[in-house]
Parts: C-alpha cells; sequence; structure tokens
C-alpha cells in the first residue's frame, strides 16, 4: 500500500514539471519564431549589400572606408587630375555646369538634372556637392552663391 503522504508529493511535483514543461515549450517556440526572423534579415542584408555594391561598381565611384563609414572620393583638381577621376554623378554635375550659359544657381542646375527642384530636401544634396567640388577646385562658388566652370 502507498503512503498518501508520498502520493500528494509526486502528484505535486508531476504538476510542477507539468508546468515548466509547457513554459519551456513555449520559451523554445519563441526562440525559434525569433532565430527564423533574423535568417530571414540576414538574407535582406545580404541582398541589399550585394546590390549596393553592383551599384557602386556600376558607378565607378571610388569609396574609402573613414571611421566606419563608406565615404565616396572627389579628389582636388590639380595637374594629371583627369575629371574622369570623379565620381559619375559629379561628372555628370560638371557637364551641367558647363553647359549652362553663365553661372547658375543650384535649382537650375536642379532643374537641369531633372531632379524635383520644389522640394528643399532635393536641393540641399545637390547643393553639398556644388560645394564639395568648388572646394576641390572644380567649380568657382561665385558670391551670391551661383556656381561656375573653373577656367
Amino acid at each position: 500500500m502507498m503512503d498518501p503522504e508520498v502520493l500528494k508529493r509526486i502528484t505535486a511535483r508531476r504538476a510542477e514539471l507539468d508546468e515548466l514543461e509547457e513554459q519551456l515549450a513555449k520559451q523554445l517556440a519563441e526562440v525559434r519564431a525569433e532565430r527564423d526572423e533574423l535568417a530571414v534579415a540576414e538574407r535582406v542584408l545580404q541582398r541589399m549589400s550585394e546590390q549596393i555594391a553592383n551599384e557602386r561598381a556600376e558607378a565607378g565611384s571610388p569609396v574609402v572606408h573613414v571611421a566606419g563609414r563608406a565615404v565616396r572620393l572627389v579628389p582636388d583638381r590639380g595637374p594629371g587630375v583627369a575629371e574622369s577621376a570623379l565620381p559619375a554623378e559629379y561628372q555628370r554635375i560638371l557637364a551641367t555646369v558647363r553647359q549652362a550659359a553663365g553661372p547658375v544657381a543650384t535649382r537650375q542646375i536642379g532643374e537641369m538634372l531633372g531632379l524635383d527642384t520644389g522640394v528643399r530636401g532635393k536641393l540641399e544634396p545637390l547643393r553639398g556637392k556644388l560645394t564639395k567640388l568648388a572646394d576641390r577646385g572644380w567649380l568657382h562658388k561665385l558670391p551670391d552663391g551661383r556656381f561656375t566652370i573653373r577656367a
């Protein structure tokens, strides 16, 4: 005959273990779901990284890493430095300024490049590129903010 006290303890312990098993099964399902999500995120990141690398290779723009960030190189204008050393986007900007009949404003250049000039946020990156080209000697920035090609 079984002792009722021992039987009571066995039943209580079995209930504790059943509850623990249920909790662990739930945790395991959550871990597996998160691991699956991470695997998908990894594949998407890999695909995007490959796309970006391909786009950079197609554009032919030199890229360096500074403090862990990718930065495009815009070389200083000087003897022996051809316009072809510039990233394609900057070459296109120079060609647009060259086509203009005299000094041009950022908005005019944006229009010639086909940018949405009604949105200030679209012009600011262009203004930054124009200023960078001026700082590196490729363009001349007039006091009124317009740009011309350096002779």
